[in-house]
């Protein structure tokens, strides 16, 4: 079996040589002093050379429709209820985070010494702190100003463990010691020389921090404090709270006071109850307030403090999971991973292959928002460790290869979406050159772990740091570069990352938000899709009576008769500064009313006699309260049968919310949404489709609070027809 081992060289033999004595006139006998010769430094290991990236031969992006739009007005007003959208000093920090993920076990190897030399995934295993170390500059250009790294704790093998264990183990995510640096990665010294030399380039901290479940053979704390074995997890543990507050509240300040970390990620944050991230919430606060360590431009300043959290579930279990309530706030961050989802989907697919879906699907992944209470900051990142890279993904859902134009401009247009996100953002080590795994694209099903491509750990490959171990291509070398110009402007717009959000205008190809602090005013413009695209925009739309700067360019657009023309080549963004805002800001609609009309919008038509064509109960199956992420059938959102081959079920709904849903059956053989997956429109009736497996889903906001009719026909046949969505009269 193979246990965790260092690849230390043999030691040298030294011999001592003694040194023969000039003759003497003296009779008395010279004893010779011998004279030792300097002990040898070992020479160390030559630096390799970089790895050249060979160049790819790009082919050009295929011609698409010209397709021309014009907007006369707004879709939405301001929104500006999360913490991120109100441009407050209090958390700009918090919200102008931009952070580089590192999976340390597959990330650079810089002491050849140490390392695990096994694991999950495809990767070399071998990376150490010494490796993030080398890697600060090039981190650094990114544009970034966190570091997030997995866990660095001590994972010691229990005897008989085995292979799988040890590669578990190398991921750091079940814990023996939660006080002593993991051997495999380097020590205690080595990790203070690391979050030293990223405050001096500007880089907060992250550490990865375990605090619902542990490999079992704990440590002892420095107060003498062990977490109890609770519920077997694996080959592991869950913690037990509240018994277990104080070891994990000790853990949490210990590595701030140690090393002055800025904060920590919080694995499977679901483990913990809210009551108790409350409390350490507050000990993270208080231990961040005590210390001080010099920054980028020698100030003192307090460690950041920050905690995010990821549960990876809808909506509405982050907001139960992770923040807490507005009145009892637990967590003030989590991943944002419904936000996530929406973006892989339209960029390119999520891991069911399912997606290239509108760009008006990014809007509806703001309006998962509405279940988040007021203090919540969503961070948004493509990828992970546990899944599948945004490159390999392009290629799951057949939409481009490395050697087409578009998987990069794909990557663009992504990297573009999230510099304009309210709120913090994370970006997985090698999405930044466009990394993918050779020969990978479809899910491996059944997957073995010893294949390194399974799904929850493909990502795990080894990084490709330019200048380090590899010099990228010049095609890579364009993708990180722009990513670097797109978080300068980041960094000098705030209203980007801490600003109230208008939506302006989404369709199939385009999505128009507009960003506002007190002084900051821009114009976010995508073009999600393939075709070139036209504008003609009202400066009454977007709140505008002057000209448009290009931020990235510098080229100005001017004002022709309240209309703006603007053109976006397939995939292009373009970051406008609003140059002369309107006192008014953007005009838009009162919007339509909630209550619809006819058969399908009537909340009282009585149960029907006639035969059930489906002959199946139906049910609203879920990421709401209660809906168990899809998993529940509940009573209270089972469909009637009402005649005219329609089914209805009234809901309550007590609060402004969202949710992703299907009208499913409890054996999942029927599955029914809006065809092509979009978005409810409330009071409009829609078509229906099938909509078989994951990622075909529909998202539907709630406005306000009330009941609301859901309603879908079918044909004669069986199949779905129309369906909708509509408030109940008072």
């Amino acid at each position: 079996m193979k246990y965790a081992f260092s690849k230390v060289s043999l030691a040298l033999s030294l011999a001592l040589t003694l040194s023969a004595c000039n003759s003497s006139d003296s009779t008395d006998s010279v004893i010779p002093t011998p004279t030792p010769t300097p002990t040898p430094t070992p020479t160390p290991a030559p630096t390799p050379t970089p790895e050249v990236i060979p160049e790819i031969i790009v082919e050009p992006l295929s011609d698409g429709n010209d397709v021309t739009i014009d907007i006369v007005q707004a879709s939405a007003a301001q929104d500006s209820r999360l913490a991120c959208y109100q441009g407050l000093d209090s958390v700009s920090q918090t919200c102008g985070l931009v952070t580089y993920q590192i999976m340390v076990e597959s990330f650079i190897d810089g002491d050849s010494n140490i390392g695990y030399g096994t694991g999950y995934g495809s990767s070399h295993h071998e990376g150490d702190l010494q490796g993030v170390i080398d890697s600060l500059d090039y981190i650094k250009s990114l544009g970034v100003n966190a570091i997030w790294l997995t866990p660095i704790f001590q994972s010691t093998p229990k005897q008989g463990q085995t292979e799988w264990v040890d590669r578990l183990d190398a991921t750091g995510y079940f814990t023996s010691d939660y006080f002593k640096i993991d051997s495999n990665f380097g020590d205690l010294a080595k990790a203070k020389e690391m979050v030293e030399a990223a405050h001096a380039k500007g880089l907060y901290v992250f550490f990865d921090g375990v605090f619902g479940h542990h490999k079992g053979n704990v440590a002892a704390s420095p107060n003498g404090l062990t977490p109890t074995n609770g519920t077997a997890q694996g080959d592991g543990f869950e913690a037990s709270y509240p018994a277990d507050l104080a070891f994990y509240k000790e853990v949490a300040a210990y590595w701030i006071n140690e090393l002055k970390i800025d904060g920590w990620r919080l694995d499977q944050a679901y483990q913990v109850p809210t009551a108790q991230w409350i409390e350490l919430r507050k000990t993270v606060e208080a231990a961040s307030a005590a210390v001080t360590y010099q920054n980028a431009s020698g100030e003192s300043v307090n460690p950041l403090g920050y905690m995010v959290g990821e549960i990876w579930k809808g909506q509405n279990e982050i907001a139960e999971k992770a923040y807490g309530s507005t009145g009892t706030p637990a967590l003030d961050s989590a991943f944002d991973f419904p936000m996530r989802y929406n973006t892989v989907q339209t960029f390119a697919v999520e891991e069911s292959g399912n997606g290239d879906r509108f760009a008006s699907n990014l809007n509806s992944g703001f309006m998962s928002h509405l279940a988040y209470p007021d203090h919540a900051m969503p961070n948004l990142m493509l990828g992970n460790h546990d899944l599948v890279r945004f490159g390999d993904l392009l290629q799951r859902g057949d939409i481009s290869e490395t050697n087409n134009e578009e998987y990069w401009a794909r990557h663009k247009g992504a990297f573009s979406f999230m510099s304009a996100y309210s709120g913090p953002i994370t970006f997985y080590y090698g999405e930044e050159i466009g990394d993918e795994l050779p020969g990978y694209a479809d899910k491996v099903d059944p997957c073995s772990g010893d294949s390194g491509l399974c799904d929850d750990h493909v990502a795990r490959t080894s990084a490709k740091i330019d200048g380090v171990n590899v010099t990228i291509n010049s095609t890579q070398a364009d993708l990180k570069n722009y990513l670097g110009s797109l978080m300068k402007v980041r960094s000098a717009n705030p209203a980007l990352y801490n600003g109230a959000r208008t939506h302006i205008f989404s369709d199939e190809n385009v999505y128009i938000d507009r960003k506002d602090t007190s002084d900051n005013h821009v114009l976010y413009v995508l073009n999600a899709k393939g075709n070139s695209v036209s504008l003609t925009i009202n400066g009454s739309a977007i709140g505008s009576d002057g000209t448009l700067t290009d931020l990235v360019l510098g080229k100005s657009h001017a004002v022709a008769g309240d209309v703006y023309s603007l053109t976006l080549a397939p995939f292009e963004s373009l970051f406008l500064n609003i140059d002369s805002p309107t006192a008014e800001g953007p005009q838009s609609s009162n919007g339509g009313s909630l209550t619809g009309t006819g058969f399908m919008a009537t909340c009282d038509n009585p149960d029907s006699s006639d035969a059930d064509p489906l002959g199946k109960a139906m049910y609203i199956r879920g990421s709401y309260t209660g809906g168990g992420n899809f998993a529940e059938t509940p009573a209270a959102r089972q469909f009637s049968y009402k005649g005219q081959n329609t089914y209805q079920v009234v809901v309550t709904e007590s609060a402004v919310t969202s949710y992703s849903f299907k009208f499913a059956a409890d054996d999942w053989s029927k599955e029914f949404a809006v065809a092509g997956s979009a978005a409810v429109v409330i009071a409009q009736e829609q078509t229906a489709a099938v909509a078989a497996g994951a990622g075909t889903e529909s998202s539907i906001a709630i406005p306000e609070a009330g009941s609301y009719v859901f309603s879908f026909s079918v044909t004669n046949e069986g199949d779905p027809n129309k369906m909708m969505v509509s408030k109940c009269a008072e």
